[in-house]
């Protein structure tokens, strides 16, 4: 089977997780686009287009991570929801030790969904191999759907 690539804008600032994630994605076997920010501030500069990333890509999905300098990933999903030509874009935020408060204010903020980072290394590239099939093979995003 042949798979559209999938653009994916990681919103990262822990560099472990970031190369695990990527690890854990190739290992699945699915064409996917990696781009990664490393704050809030530069996930909303790749976002909107602007300095450094004026030919940037819009990506079909964003993984963002809640703990970060700057801009929390609260905050990032405050600002792409509110954003008409953003809106759009589905948000899965992943973090670790994270409380059910943040689960329940996620999703009311328009998160599509809620990824807890497992502590075991094994358990984490599970978790993103399953999180990259379903994406891959299963979900109908906006940017397939409008052909982007």
């Amino acid at each position: 089977m042949t798979l559209d690539a999938v653009t994916i804008l990681l919103v990262e600032d822990n560099d472990d997780d970031v190369v695990l994630i990527k690890e854990s994605l190739t290992e699945s076997g699915l064409v996917n686009i990696l781009q990664v920010a490393r704050d809030g501030e530069e996930a909303m500069a790749f976002l909107r287009c602007t300095g450094e990333y004026k030919s940037a890509a819009r990506p079909g999905l964003i993984l963002l991570d809640i703990n970060m300098p700057k801009m929390n990933g609260f905050e990032v999903l405050e600002e792409v929801k509110a954003d008409p030509v953003l809106k759009q874009i589905p948000i899965v935020m992943l973090t670790a030790g994270s409380g059910d408060e943040d689960v329940i204010r996620a999703y009311r903020q328009g998160a599509c969904s809620f990824i807890r980072k497992p502590v075991s290394l094994d358990e984490f590239r599970n978790t993103v191999k399953q999180f990259a099939l379903y994406w891959a093979l299963v979900a109908i995003t906006p940017d397939r759907v409008q052909g982007k």
